[in-house]
């Protein structure tokens, strides 16, 4: 008896006293941390995506939180509610924020960008990429592994079995850059949102000639496009057209004068 108990007076001392360390400790190590971190942080999505450059969304709580402006700081998921809110806590304007959504610039199906070689690795476009210029001789077109579908937290992305090209669901797409950040050719972009989008489905800089040998609807920079916009909105550098989206008022003009099909347009995209 006299065991038991002094068994239990001796664990009970140890308790007490490594309760009493751990107290001091506690204290002694004790960080502080800003309340307006805790606040901002319950504002944001929690997706930890990424999408606005940092590591995550504690991450981005401490930055505004610290911040003596906001103008680089955005939230492309919570958008400019959540920066309203935020702006609020820390007493700081915070800029305008345009909802952006992801546009895949490759239209190089199977049917446009046949297939030269056949790929029996990890499905992956990183590793695809890696070891070799892919299953087409376009060095600059979709590899079609999908790694941007695996990496987009808000289940907006899909692969077309027929195409082998991703699809963007734009009633999901936030815009958080999951995709871009994951695809090795960056074929994902980020755009701002439009309720008509007017883009080119094409990275391929090479000159016309190479370009057209690997896929028929591949841009080859040809300038018919640059000629008839009336707005200035589309130039072409390294043989490749670009649309300045700032600038186009997506009168589709371009879309019929380029004898490639490279230019697409998408339409009504929700918020």
């Amino acid at each position: 008896m006299n065991i038991v108990f002094i068994t239990i007076v001796v664990i009970t001392i140890i308790g007490i006293f490594a309760a009493v360390v751990l107290y001091f400790v506690a204290k002694r190590f004790h960080v502080y941390e800003d309340p307006k971190i805790g606040e901002i942080e319950s504002c944001l999505p929690g997706a930890n995506c990424g999408g606005c450059g940092r590591s995550g969304c504690h991450d981005f709580a401490v930055a505004c939180a610290n911040a003596k402006t906001l103008d680089d700081l955005a939230c492309p998921v919570g958008g400019q509610e959540t920066m309203s809110k935020i702006s609020e806590i820390v007493g700081l304007s915070a800029k305008a924020l345009s909802p952006q959504v992801a546009i895949i610039r490759c239209n190089g199906t199977c049917e446009n960008r046949p297939h030269t070689s056949n790929y029996e690795g990890v499905g992956s476009c990183a590793i695809e990429g890696a070891l070799y210029e892919g299953e087409t001789d376009c060095i600059y077109g979709c590899l079609g592994g999908g790694d941007c579908v695996a990496t987009c937290p808000y289940d907006a992305m899909s692969m077309n079995e027929e195409t082998g090209l991703p699809i963007v669901d734009y009633s999901k797409c936030v815009g958080c850059g999951k995709c871009v950040q994951a695809c090795p050719r960056h074929i994902p972009e980020l755009v701002k949102r439009h309720e008509v989008m007017v883009y080119v489905a094409c990275g391929n800089r090479d000159k016309g000639p190479l370009a057209t040998k690997v896929c028929s609807v591949s841009c080859i920079g040809c300038g018919k496009c640059v000629r008839v916009c009336q707005h200035g909105a589309v130039k072409v550098t390294d043989f490749l057209a670009r649309i300045d989206r700032d600038v186009c008022t997506a009168c589709g003009e371009c879309i019929v004068a380029c004898p490639r099909h490279s230019i697409l347009c998408k339409q009504k995209i929700e918020d």
